[in-house]
C-alpha cells in the first residue's frame, strides 16, 4: 500500500488548493492518520502560517506540529542551491518527511505555489523533490486563461517531462478547464502512457473560487472595517473607481462591483449604499474608502442609524491608485473558516473526479523509482536501526576520521579506528571532527594483539607463517582489524581508502573465509540509477570465473539485492540471446545458468534467473519483446551476472559516467563475515555509504 502522493501545480492560481481539499478528505475517509507536507513553502510573513498548511490542519483538525508539516521557505531554498548545496536540501527534506512517514498512515505532500520569478526553477524543485521521496505525483494543470487545444498540450508536455526527471505520475487533474473540454482531448492526454492510461480529470472553471471576498480585500489591505462585519465573505466580481458625480458614476456599476473611492466622497458613499437597496440597480459587493480619510460626522451618524448596513465598508490608507494597483495583484483564496468555498471545493472535486478510482491508485499504487538519494537514506535508515560494531583500519585519515564524525552524529553504527590515539585525536582536531563517540584501539598496544597472533598462528602455520610472522602480521591494522572481525569484537570491517584492494581483502581470504554453502568470494556495485537501482556482479574480485564459479557469483548476488531491498531478477549476460549466438564463451554462460537453477533449488531459494541474455534484451522492454518474450526476466533484469572481470569493470564504470550513475561498492559476498573495500579515491560519502551498508549485512548474517 502506497503512504504518499506528492500533488505539485505547473504554475500560479492553478486551483491546486482546492484538489489538495478533495485529496485529504478523500485519505481521511479509508486512513486514521494523515500528515500534510510540504517541503518548500512561500515565506508568509511574521508570525504568520502558510496558507495551505494552515487550511488543511484546520478544516480536516489535523494533529500534527507545524513546524513538522515543512522544511524550507522558497528563499532559503532558492539561496541553498545557488550555493551549490543542493543536495543537502534534498537530504533535509528527506529527513523530515522520513519522520512523519514514520509517524502517520500517510503522508500528502504539496508542493511550491509558483509564486517565485522563476516557475522552470519550481518546476523543476519539484520533479526533483517527489522522485527523491519515493512519491508518486498527482498533477494539477490549470486551464487558466488557456484554450482547450492549449491546455491539452500543455498537460501533455509536462506528463512527458515529469517521466523523463524520473517521477511516477499517478493521475492528473485539469483544473479550472475552459468550457467545453472535449472526450477527445481527454483521450490525446490519456495516450501519455499506453500500459497502464494515465487518468487525467477535468475540473471546470468555477469563478467563485478565484474571486476574492470582502475579507480577502480586508487582510490584502490591511484595512479596517467599518460597517457590514457579516458581509465579509461576500465575493468580488470587479473593482469601480469611482471619481464621476452620482450620476455618471451609477451607470458603470456591474453585479459585484467593489467600489474604490476616496473617504471623503459622501456622495459616492451614501449613493452606493442606496443602489444595493434599489432594484433598479446591480448587488454591489462592498466599498473601500482609501486615503485614510474618515468619513464625516454626520454621514456617519446617517450610516449608524441605518438597520442593517447592505455591504461592508472598508477603509485603507493608501491613495486611491495605490489602492487599485495593490487590488489588481489579489486573488481569491480558500481560507480557513470559509465554508461556503470549502464546500464549493469539495463540492467540485467529488463532481469531476473518480474518487473511488483515484483512491484505489492512490491507496494501492506504490512508486516503483528509486533515486539514488532514496537509496543512501534508507541505507543509513536501515543500519541505524540497529546499529552493529564496524572496524575502520586506517583511522588517521581524513577521509575516514570525516565519515566517522557523521556516522556518528547519525547514529548509522558504533564506530572503532585503529592507530595510535594521539595520532587519531590530534588529526581530528586538526581537521575539527568530533570523534569522541568512537572506540580507538592501537593494534600494538592492544591486550588482544597476543590471543590474535597466537590464533593467526594456529590458523596459517600449515602455509609456513611463523611466530614472528604471525605478530607482524597482527601488528597491522588491517589484519587486526579482519581478525576483531573474525573473532567477534567487531561485526564489520570497512578497509582501502589508502591501501589497495588485495591489501584489504586477502586477510579475509586467509582466516575469515567463504560461508557455508558458498565457495567463492565475489562482489556486486549497487547502481543507483535516476528512478532504480541495479545490481552488477562480478565487478571487482574474480578475474575469468568458470561456469559453477559464476552460477555462485549469480546466487549471492541476488541474495545481495534482497539484503537491500532489490527484488532479483537475474540476468546473466553474454554476447547473445537465447540459442542465437554459438562459441565457448556463450557455452560457459549457458552452463552457469543451468547450474544456478540447480543451485537454486538445492538451497530453497526462488527468483527468475534468465541467460544467455544481451545487455540490451535484459534492460530493454522492447528488445526483450523481440528478442525474448516470455521470459520473466528479459527486459526486467535487476540483477546482472557478467561473464568476466574485464567485461564487467568496463561495463560499470561506463554506466556510471554515461548515466551520471552513483556506484556503491565493490561490496564484498560469500564471507563468513562482511569485510568492505573502499576504492582509493573514495569520497566522504562513499565511506558513510559502505559502512552503512557492511552494517546490513552484518545485521542480515545475524539473521
Amino acid at each position: 500500500m502506497s503512504n504518499n502522493l506528492y500533488v505539485s501545480a505547473t504554475e500560479e492560481r492553478s486551483g491546486k488548493s482546492a484538489v489538495v481539499l478533495g485529496v485529504m478528505q478523500m485519505l481521511l475517509r479509508e486512513l486514521h492518520t494523515v500528515a500534510v507536507f510540504r517541503p518548500i513553502i512561500n515565506d508568509p510573513g511574521d508570525g504568520k502560517q502558510d496558507h495551505d498548511i494552515a487550511l488543511l490542519i484546520d478544516q480536516f483538525k489535523l494533529s500534527i506540529p507545524y513546524e513538522d508539516t515543512y522544511a524550507y521557505t522558497l528563499k532559503q531554498a532558492r539561496e541553498l542551491i545557488n550555493s551549490g548545496q543542493h543536495a543537502l536540501v534534498l537530504e533535509n527534506i528527506l529527513n523530515k518527511f522520513k519522520k512523519l512517514e514514520a509517524k502517520y498512515d500517510f503522508v500528502l505532500c504539496e508542493g511550491t505555489d509558483f509564486k517565485g520569478k522563476d516557475p522552470a526553477f519550481e518546476f523543476d524543485l519539484n520533479a526533483d523533490i517527489a522522485a527523491n521521496i519515493g512519491a508518486p505525483m498527482l498533477v494539477v494543470t490549470s486551464g487558466r486563461n488557456k484554450n482547450q487545444d492549449e491546455v491539452a498540450n500543455i498537460t501533455k508536455t509536462t506528463l512527458d517531462t515529469l517521466e523523463e526527471k524520473g517521477v511516477d505520475c499517478l493521475a492528473c487533474v485539469v483544473n479550472r478547464a475552459p468550457k467545453g473540454m472535449t472526450p477527445d482531448l481527454i483521450g490525446h492526454i490519456r495516450s501519455h502512457d499506453s500500459k497502464d492510461p494515465l487518468p487525467v480529470y477535468v475540473i471546470p472553471e468555477n469563478e467563485n473560487l478565484g474571486k476574492p471576498s470582502i475579507n480577502d480585500v480586508r487582510r490584502w489591505l490591511d484595512a479596517d472595517v467599518l460597517y457590514g462585519h457579516s458581509g465579509l465573505q461576500t465575493l468580488v466580481d470587479n473593482y469601480l473607481v469611482a471619481a464621476m458625480q452620482i450620476g455618471n458614476f451609477l451607470e458603470y456599476i456591474q453585479p459585484g462591483s467593489l467600489i474604490i473611492t476616496p473617504g471623503d466622497r459622501s456622495d459616492i458613499i451614501l449613493s452606493s449604499l442606496a443602489s444595493r437597496l434599489s432594484s433598479a440597480y446591480p448587488d454591489i459587493s462592498g466599498i473601500v474608502l482609501t486615503g485614510g480619510l474618515d468619513v464625516s460626522t454626520n454621514v456617519h451618524k446617517l450610516i449608524e442609524g441605518w438597520t442593517g448596513v447592505p455591504v461592508p465598508v472598508l477603509s485603507c490608507k493608501g491613495h486611491t491608485y495605490q489602492t487599485v494597483q495593490e487590488l489588481n495583484s489579489l486573488y481569491g483564496r480558500i481560507e480557513p473558516g470559509d465554508l461556503q468555498r470549502i464546500a464549493t471545493a469539495l463540492g467540485g472535486f467529488t463532481q469531476h473526479v473518480n474518487v473511488p478510482e483515484l483512491r484505489d491508485r492512490v491507496v494501492e499504487k506504490r512508486s516503483t523509482r528509486v533515486t539514488p538519494k532514496m537509496f543512501e537514506y534508507s541505507l543509513v535508515d536501515k543500519a541505524s536501526r540497529n546499529r552493529q560494531r564496524i572496524v575502520l583500519p586506517e583511522g588517521t585519515g581524513e577521509r575516514i576520521l570525516r565519515a566517522a564524525d557523521i556516522l556518528l552524529r547519525r547514529g548509522v553504527a558504533d564506530i572503532i579506528l585503529l592507530g595510535r590515539e594521539a595520532d587519531i585525536t590530534a588529526r581530528a582536531s586538526k581537521f575539527g571532527v568530533d570523534i569522541s563517540g568512537a572506540t580507538i584501539i592501537d593494534p600494538t598496544q592492544s591486550e588482544l594483539l597476543d590471543p590474535f597472533a597466537e590464533d593467526y598462528l594456529e590458523l596459517r602455520k600449515h602455509k609456513g607463517i611463523v611466530a614472528e610472522m604471525a605478530w607482524d602480521r597482527m601488528s597491522d591494522p588491517t589484519y587486526f582489524g579482519t581478525m576483531m572481525v573474525h573473532k567477534g569484537f567487531a561485526d564489520g570491517m570497512v578497509s582501502g581508502s589508502v591501501t589497495t584492494t588485495a591489501q584489504t581483502i586477502r586477510p579475509a581470504f586467509e582466516f575469515v573465509k567463504t560461508r557455508p554453502g558458498s565457495s567463492i568470494v565475489s562482489s556486486v556495485f549497487l547502481m543507483c540509477l535516476k528512478d532504480r537501482v541495479l545490481v552488477y556482479g562480478d565487478c571487482a574480485v574474480n578475474p575469468n570465473p568458470d561456469a559453477r564459479a559464476l552460477a555462485e557469483i549469480a546466487i549471492s548476488s541476488a541474495e545481495t539485492a534482497r539484503i537491500f531491498g532489490v527484488e532479483p531478477r537475474v540476468a546473466m549476460l553474454s554476447y547473445s540471446t537465447g540459442s542465437s549466438g554459438k562459441g565457448e564463451d556463450v557455452q560457459k554462460v549457458t552452463e552457469a545458468t543451468e547450474i544456478a537453477k540447480g543451485l537454486l533449488k538445492e538451497r530453497g531459494l526462488d527468483f527468475p534467473i534468465e541467460g544467455p541474455l544481451q545487455y540490451d534484451a535484459a534492460v530493454d522492454p522492447e528488445v526483450a519483446q523481440v528478442k525474448m518474450p516470455d521470459s520473466d526476466v528479459a527486459g526486467r533484469a535487476t540483477v546482472f551476472i557478467f561473464p568476466d572481470l574485464n567485461t564487467g569493470n568496463n561495463t560499470y564504470k561506463a554506466v556510471q559516467r554515461a548515466a551520471n550513475a552513483v556506484a556503491i561498492g565493490p561490496v564484498l559476498q560469500g564471507l563468513n563475515k562482511p569485510v568492505n573495500d573502499l576504492s582509493r579515491g573514495c569520497t566522504v560519502p562513499d565511506i558513510v555509504n559502505t559502512v552503512a551498508i557492511t552494517a546490513i549485512q552484518a545485521q542480515a548474517q545475524k539473521g
